[in-house]
């Protein structure tokens, strides 16, 4: 047996509870985000008695048992009252954190974790749970960061890289729609590291981000015809620090969304370089989606 569980609708936002304040908050964002979206709401809280069986007596598997169950119903109880109309289901886990998380999420639902932290600088870092849901899920999982003033932009801000990033620019323009927002499409070109990777001369620069321009321009002109009551606003940038015109822009936006690019790492799949610096110092929370890689339909 699992554990104590309610089975999660497909399509269910999903999201970790521990008792700490991140969690907390990382609950209220996500259950503001499934009452905007329609969807139903699932809280997991999972310990990994399983794994760790042989360390534990039988009487302490049943106290982490009961307290876990308590913090389910403690946390749904408070949801409830804020969202009455949510549908809201539960379940205690004995598997890790992160398998419980991605089971949990199935191929449809969507993961919400905390920025966890203990104050200080560590308050800025993402815990290791939440970078390895991040890593390997093969759903959207959104990072909450940046929520502690409540105020809200009204702006939904997406980084384009190429054109793979197409469905990633439609799933910002849902959230945008669903938030009554604008979107932004925002291209930043590295020119240092675009020259290293096509082994360029210098004369080429213009043309490369000449290139760069276009397709953010295709996807935008995409995203309109397809949502045409959606302001969009596209911008190119050019910076040898991507993420640090990505970690400024979030200063104005209630969500960030990138596609979820990553690295082989030595043990599993890791989040790539400049991902793992927008989940770590994003001002708002950051959203991120699965690259399937879909192609454009330019127009001749």
């Amino acid at each position: 047996m699992e554990g104590t569980i309610r089975e999660p609708d497909t399509s269910s936002v999903v999201v970790g509870v521990d008792g700490s304040q991140s969690a907390r908050d990382a609950a209220q964002w996500a259950s503001a985000e499934a009452a905007r979206r329609g969807r139903p709401l699932h809280l997991v809280h999972a310990l990994d008695t399983d794994g760790r069986a042989f360390h534990l007596s039988a009487a302490s598997v049943e106290r982490v048992r009961r307290a876990g169950s308590e913090l389910l119903e403690e946390t749904a109880g408070a949801i409830a009252a804020e969202h009455p109309e949510l549908h809201v289901t539960t379940e205690f886990s004995r598997r890790d954190p992160v398998t419980a998380l991605h089971r949990a999420a199935g191929l449809h639902g969507t993961i919400v974790v905390g920025n966890r932290g203990l104050g200080g600088f560590n308050s800025l870092m993402l815990g290791s749970v939440g970078l390895r849901t991040a890593a390997g899920a093969r759903t959207p999982v959104i990072v909450v960061r940046g929520v502690e003033n409540g105020a809200e932009a009204g702006v939904v801000l997406a980084a384009v890289r190429d054109e793979l990033n197409l469905e990633c620019a439609r799933y910002a323009a849902r959230e945008a729609e669903l938030r009554k927002a604008s979107l932004r499409l925002l291209h930043v070109w590295n020119a240092v590291q675009s020259v290293g990777n096509v082994v360029s001369m210098l004369d080429n620069i213009e043309e490369i981000a000449d290139g760069y321009v276009e397709t953010l321009k295709v996807i935008a002109e995409e995203i309109r015809g397809e949502y045409p009551g959606l302001t969009v606003r596209a911008d190119a940038e050019k910076s040898i620090s991507v993420a640090g015109v990505l970690v400024e822009a979030s200063h104005h936006a209630d969500l960030l969304v990138m596609g979820g690019r990553r690295s082989p790492g030595y043990i599993g799949p890791s989040l790539g370089h400049i991902t793992h610096s927008l989940v770590h110092h994003s001002h708002c929370p950051v959203l991120l989606f699965p690259r399937h890689g879909q192609e454009l339909r330019r127009k001749p």
